[in-house]
């Protein structure tokens, strides 16, 4: 049998031999089981009447689970029910028969059947019957189930799921049942009997196909409340998680939607039964470069479980399926020749964008359309996961796309943000490679001398005008060179590019694009963010080397001084911005905005506004726009107010400003438009991966940093630097990590995770502490005292730009 289960390409005659085996094989294995579990028993049989052995019954209904128990109760002995419960949970044909949801809807139940539910039967022959009756009936459901799965398809997606088992007589059932530890037991030995056979009829047989109420066996044992317990994690869960993950595509989408439909408490359930059944196992076994968490069953098996309750969290939620930003199609080469990657056999792999989740595709929504769920996406994140995640590795099964290897890319949810910008620094590094050895390969071809690196030469003074042209060029004549590595030049200066001289490029860029003055952005006192001047003069071409230059900072792992509202992200992300959008963007609007959607009394008399709105330009003078064709005329009213506040946010967000935004996604996408970024990451993540983290632990800063030259952790002059740094203020924390690192931001996962080198200058000096900001490195000479040490550092930081002018 195990060679049967190992075996991944049989022959036709191969696998019609397995099926015999296989159904020869699982009727040996149920009965020897059934046969050992009812032997256990026997010494409390022979107490019963015969009638009371309930060995008639082949499904349950909740009356006949509450007329076995009052017997049992009666006479103080719950080993028939024992039995019971364990002959029909271990049973995959009794569960799909069992407590299925009241019939007259279907077909009338006959006046035998009422009886057998109601346990009022008194003959055998009588019980035949019904039993014959009942089992033609499943026959014609599953017959009718199956012919209308295509009516149901049809339906709206976030309509009722319609499954035949009554949820809530199985709650009323464990929950009545699972007090009793004797009989709680029953349902763990049933459950670790029942997985090994389903586990087969869902790899051999099609038997969700045939009888689409073999879904049943999965919502009724997942509504057992203990299967988080040790006993369920250890025995049970791990080959269960492992057979709900072989259901068929539709089969999962259905317990997804029906699972979207329960309560914030039974979703929270379900997530943690597999959050701790995943930490469980990874905190039980040790992993390594050659023993994956990858390889174990277990872990992937709930991993692919957990993503049914998160894409059910995501249904339940707050959707917004519209408002979507329509995606620009790269237009056709019209060239005859053939391109670069096609000459030398590298066409992309990712030429089509990121790939689709067929999950997400058949529930036909996205993570991105939710705007709030059910639980917060953070407690999906599993961290022990985390800690043991080779990330290398799991990239290359992502990016190979490999059935064999299981990447957790595909369940990017169970990820946290600095784990996730891991996977895409490497393929980040890996297209700039690839992009390197292809015009390595090209020049020998051609015997041209190309460039393998993306160089921008600027002038200090001219950084705007030269970085434009130069970006301009290279985005018209073959964008592909964008994905190269990013080499700055400032004239004149002597700095080498390992880093940090980017860092200072794009934050020199962003200064001055961002200036008032420019009038490209604007600036909200209150929020301190930036927003799109509708009326700036500015070409697009301005926008698009914003895009680019936020695209290349994720490309080159850069974190920018960026203050854009969430909403902006969003859009890039595929998103429009709705009237919740202007919470953060625009404030006071969309407190008006509110009061005039939660306004009691008259809004057209008391409030006198129109669909006509106006605005001030760049110089100060109004204008107006109607957000309907004669607007002017059309007073706002109770009936059209949420019209009103609809079509104000889409002029706001989108309309007034859609030809800067356009431009600025269009250079964005110029670079990340083959990255797994957009199916990685949400727009709260993207942020982060742009701006860094604003929060400064400069304690976690010390345990990380190493030292060199000489100096130690307990060294003199290192115990005063850092009471030096933490008594700075926060203004001077973010000038000191600034002047070290290029950017007064925290990476993705916290100062932790920035490693910096203080190296020791020399001994005592007047000369000022000096930085590798490609390396994060501080040169640190060997001061006398921690007054001295608190000046020169101070100064340092104070007047510090430029590398080395000269």
């Amino acid at each position: 049998m195990t060679q049967i289960l190992l075996s991944s390409s049989l022959s036709t005659s191969q696998k019609t031999l397995n099926q015999a085996e296989y159904n020869h094989s699982a009727k040996d294995t149920h009965a020897a089981l059934m046969g050992d579990h009812e032997r256990k028993m026997t010494d409390k049989d022979d107490l019963l009447p015969p009638r009371e052995d309930f060995r008639e019954v082949h499904y349950l209904t909740e009356d006949k689970v509450y007329e076995i128990l009052s017997i049992c109760e009666g006479k103080r002995d719950y080993s028939p029910l024992i039995r019971v419960i364990g002959r029909i949970f271990s049973s995959a044909d009794g569960l799909v028969q069992s407590f299925r949801k009241d019939q007259g809807q279907h077909k009338p139940h006959t006046k035998e059947q009422r009886k057998a539910h109601q346990g009022k039967d008194e003959d055998k022959d009588e019980d035949e019957k019904e039993r014959s009756t009942a089992m033609d009936q499943e026959s014609e459901e599953s017959e009718a189930s199956a012919s209308s799965r295509g009516a149901a398809a049809a339906e709206s997606r976030l309509g009722p799921v319609e499954v035949s088992v009554d949820v809530e007589a199985v709650r009323r059932v464990y929950a009545r049942l699972l007090s009793n530890e004797t009989i709680e037991a029953a349902f763990l030995n049933a459950l670790v009997y029942l997985t090994p056979h389903v586990e087969l009829d869902l790899t051999y047989l099609d038997v969700y196909d045939t009888n689409p109420d073999y879904l049943n066996i999965f919502v009724i044992v997942m509504e057992n409340s203990n299967l988080h317990s040790p006993e369920y994690l250890e025995m049970a869960m791990p080959l269960f998680c492992k057979c709900m993950s072989k259901l068929p595509l539709p089969a999962l989408a259905k317990l997804t939607r029906l699972w979207s439909q329960y309560s914030i408490e039974q979703i929270r359930r379900m997530m943690e039964t597999f959050q701790q059944l995943i930490t469980f196992t990874v905190i039980s076994n040790e992993y390594d470069s050659e023993h994956l968490v990858n390889d174990d069953d277990c872990v992937v098996a709930a991993a692919k479980c957990l993503k049914l309750v998160f894409y059910a969290n995501v249904l339940g939620g707050d959707l917004d399926t519209d408002h979507n930003e329509d995606e620009e199609e790269e237009p056709a080469s019209e060239s005859s020749e053939l391109t670069l990657q096609e000459l030398l056999g590298e066409e992309r792999r990712n030429k089509k964008g990121p790939r689709i989740d067929p999950l997400e595709k058949e529930l036909g929504i996205r993570t991105l359309d939710c705007r709030q769920p059910l639980i917060p996406f953070e407690e999906f994140v599993n961290e022990p996961l985390n800690d043991v995640l080779e990330m290398d590795k799991d990239f290359t099964f992502f990016k190979v796309d490999s059935e064999s290897k299981f990447s957790f890319q595909t369940c990017p949810f169970i990820l946290n943000a600095c784990t996730k910008s891991l996977g895409l620094y490497y393929d980040n590094r890996i297209s700039m490679y690839s992009e390197r050895r292809i015009t390595a390969l090209y020049s020998l071809v051609q015997g041209q001398q190309l460039n393998p690196y993306l160089r921008l030469k600027v002038r200090r003074d001219h950084i705007i005008d030269d970085a434009l042209v130069r970006l301009e060029m290279i985005a018209m004549e073959n964008p592909a060179d964008l994905r190269k590595q990013l080499f700055v030049e400032f004239e004149g200066e002597q700095g080498v590019d390992e880093g940090g001289v980017s860092k200072e490029f794009f934050q020199l860029v962003l200064e001055e694009m961002f200036n008032p003055d420019i009038g490209m952005f604007t600036y909200d006192e209150s929020t301190k963010l930036f927003w799109f001047n509708p009326s700036s003069l500015e070409n697009e071409a301005q926008f698009t080397l914003i895009g680019i230059v936020l695209g290349l900072a994720i490309y080159n792992n850069c974190i920018l001084d960026v203050h854009f509202p969430m909403v902006v992200y969003r859009k890039l992300m595929g998103k429009k911005g709705t009237y919740l959008d202007l919470a953060d963007s625009h404030p006071v609007l969309y407190q008006s905005l509110k009061e005039l959607l939660e306004y009691e009394g008259n809004v057209e008399e008391d409030m006198m506004i129109t669909f006509q709105i106006s605005q001030t330009d760049l110089f100060g003078d109004p204008i107006t726009y109607d957000l309907k064709e004669h607007g002017d005329k059309i007073p706002v009213t109770m009936e059209n107010r949420k019209e009103f506040v609809s079509l104000y946010a889409e002029y706001i967000l989108n309309k007034s400003v859609e030809r800067q935004f356009k431009a600025f996604r269009r250079g964005f996408q110029m670079v990340t438009n083959e990255s797994p970024l957009k199916c990685l990451f949400r727009p709260e993540e993207v942020e982060l991966l742009i701006c860094g983290s604003r929060n400064l632990d400069f304690y976690a800063l010390e345990e990380t940093t190493e030292y060199d030259g000489g100096y130690h952790k307990d060294c003199r002059i290192i115990k005063d630097f850092w009471e030096t740094v933490h008594s700075f203020s926060d203004e001077d924390k973010r000038l000191f990590l600034q002047f070290t690192t290029g950017t007064d931001r925290a990476p993705v996962g916290g100062l932790g995770k920035l490693k910096m080198i203080i190296a020791k200058n020399g001994p005592d000096t007047d000369r000022l502490p000096t930085s590798h900001t490609c390396f994060n490195a501080l040169l640190l000479p060997e001061y006398d005292t921690k007054e001295k040490l608190k000046e020169r550092l101070l100064k340092a930081i104070t007047y510090a730009k430029g590398f080395g002018m000269l």
